[in-house]
């Protein structure tokens, strides 16, 4: 086993070290900062224009994917540049792949957006 904090503390230090990671994101990475702000306007959003609760959830769910793969991304983008500022064909291959994660999440979500809204609204 690990040696560490166990319970309680183990959370709370786990929960620290989390709101730090999402600060230093917010400050280091202009994509997070907007994805934040339209979550701003999409959480309301999808609460208000979802019909139940499978709605609201798949509409949230979805949105909320982004911001966390943008964290992976911005993560994996912090290791590749802590290695060196060379370029190297298997770095700008990880930061390109992170890159692509977060496309797919956004493609993901307003598809999902789309199959909720379009025939409620549009049809």
């Amino acid at each position: 086993m690990k040696p560490g904090n166990t319970g309680f503390t183990r959370i709370i230090k786990a929960s620290g070290y989390s709101i730090k990671g999402i600060k230093a994101t917010f400050k280091h990475e202009a994509a997070f900062r907007q994805e934040v702000a339209a979550s701003l306007i999409l959480v309301p959003l999808a609460l208000y224009l979802g019909d139940s609760g499978v709605e609201r959830a798949l509409l949230l769910g979805s949105w909320l994917l982004v911001p966390l793969v943008e964290l992976i991304n911005s993560s994996i983008e912090a290791v590749v540049d802590r290695i060196g500022p060379e370029h190297h064909k298997l770095s700008g291959r990880a930061k390109d792949i992170g890159s692509a994660s977060v496309a797919l999440a956004i493609m993901i979500a307003a598809i999902m957006w789309a199959l909720i809204l379009v025939p409620k609204y549009l049809t």
